[in-house]
């Protein structure tokens, strides 16, 4: 799927969502948002002739979603979510809570070396019921 980019995401969530268990939808709802508003606003700038484009894909309950953006990319080793250290400047705080959700709702984050393109994956079988809890 593909959108020009803008924040009214509602539409594109319900679609992305639809075969999300319904126990899952709302934490997962809240990481796709936070990563195609990331995706339209900081990656394309909001420029309505850029596009998102969202593959989706699921396999024995593993949910992933990879989503590329047409912006300049970004250097994602500024979050590393092992030692829980955040190297950005003040000034990109706030984004830096953005990232921190993905690594809380998400199994594995990824992002290309270009910082265009983001994987995201949730393993949402019905053994597995140990939530993380968010702490961001």
């Amino acid at each position: 799927m593909s959108f020009a980019s803008t924040l009214y995401l509602r539409p594109i969530l319900d679609l992305l969502l639809a075969n999300v268990p319904p126990q899952w939808e709302p934490e997962i709802r809240l990481g796709l948002q936070e990563a195609l508003v990331n995706a339209a606003k900081h990656g394309n700038k909001l420029d309505p002739s850029k596009t998102v484009v969202v593959h989706f894909s699921v396999s024995d309950g593993e949910y992933s979603w990879v989503i590329c953006d047409q912006g300049a990319g970004f250097t994602a080793t500024v979050y590393d979510y092992d030692n829980k250290e955040l190297s950005l400047p003040p000034e990109e705080a706030e984004s830096g809570r953005g990232l921190c959700l993905l690594h809380q709702i998400f199994d594995q984050v990824r992002w290309n070396h270009q910082g265009t393109q983001l994987r995201l994956c949730k393993q949402v079988s019905p053994a597995k019921t140990n939530r993380k809890p968010l702490l961001c």
